[in-house]
């Protein structure tokens, strides 16, 4: 287990306040969030919220609530993070932001501090290149919801030293996540990758006519989506064996899309205001792929939280 116990986590939004809640899951723990200013609401109250779903289904109780929240302070200044041992950005996705930080922060701390960033679409080389000691750098990209998504996934740079990514996986699974390691700082690293993938796929089926879009969302729902937790890509591989795998794919990937540009139907919706959750409200509704009322938003919002709570806890 790791023996690092000062966390400072960069950032108060949604997801800095996620970190800062896992992060004191860790015995011992002291959470810093550090902020730019005082406005905007307290993290920690974004920290009560998160756990209120989980109180309310008997997961936690209350004092584990004041317990965690105990655990987190807030700061304003770099000098009050100087005895920081590990520290998490969760600044806005801007990278010159990303560099200058943690380029000012090493000349304040510890020469031992780790620097970790949740960016979860830029290079963690490239943000610690205005760093002295890239050796110390890493990615940490948490899920979103930060605080039930089991999956971090750490990111080896091209620098990063060996004690460096051990440390912070050790952390990572004291503080109950799940962390894997990307041996290699490529763009989407490894989940993205997968995800956009079949999302390239799903997206290619509604432009080329062969399904509309509830019925792609329904094929995946209710055939390989129901089976992903207990049997991933390459156990089922292993299940139907290699050889019956390479004898589907010298058949069928000459026909899946490899398109290594953004499917032109997306142009053209967002040209005609079909934004998804996002779009105008026209006659009761806003259209993306589908069309939803102002309720169903709201409920796919709320319900992705309960989801993931009776997958995880059965609750």
């Amino acid at each position: 287990m790791s023996k690092l116990k000062k966390f400072v986590v960069c950032g108060s939004g949604m997801m800095g306040a996620a970190i800062a809640q896992v992060l004191a899951n860790i015995d011992g723990a002291q959470v810093t969030i550090l902020r730019s200013s005082n406005r905007g609401e307290d993290p920690r109250e974004k920290v009560r919220s998160n756990m209120k779903q989980l109180v309310d289904k008997e997961i936690v109780t209350q004092d584990d609530v004041e317990k965690i929240v105990s655990k987190i302070s807030i700061a304003f200044d770099d000098s009050e993070v100087a005895d920081g041992e590990l520290f998490i950005e969760c600044v806005p996705e801007v990278m010159e932001l990303k560099q200058d930080l943690f380029a000012r922060l090493e000349k304040t701390v510890s020469e031992k501090a780790i620097f970790c960033t949740n960016t979860s679409v830029m290079s963690p080389t490239e943000i610690a290149q205005k760093c002295e000691h890239k050796e110390r750098v890493c990615g940490t990209h948490f899920w979103n919801p930060g605080f039930l998504i089991p999956l971090v996934e750490v990111v080896k740079t091209e620098a990063t030293s060996d004690e460096v990514i051990n440390t912070v996986m050790d952390v990572l699974t004291e503080a109950g996540k799940k962390p894997v390691l990307c041996k290699k700082d490529v763009p989407g690293f490894i989940a993205n990758r997968m995800q956009h993938a079949l999302w390239r796929e799903a997206i290619s089926i509604v432009e080329n006519g062969i399904a509309d879009a509830k019925t792609v969302d329904d094929a995946c729902k209710y055939s390989f989506g129901l089976r992903l937790p207990y049997l991933p890509p390459l156990v089922n591989s292993d299940m139907v064996g290699t050889q019956l795998t390479s004898n589907i794919h010298n058949y069928v990937l000459k026909y899946i899309e490899d398109s290594h540009e953004p499917s032109p139907l997306l142009d053209e919706m967002i040209k005609d205001g079909k934004l998804g959750f996002r779009a105008e409200l026209v006659d009761g509704k806003r259209e993306g792929f589908m069309s939803y009322t102002d309720e169903e938003i709201a409920e796919k919002n709320a319900g992705l939280n309960e989801y993931l709570i009776k997958m995880l806890y059965d609750k």
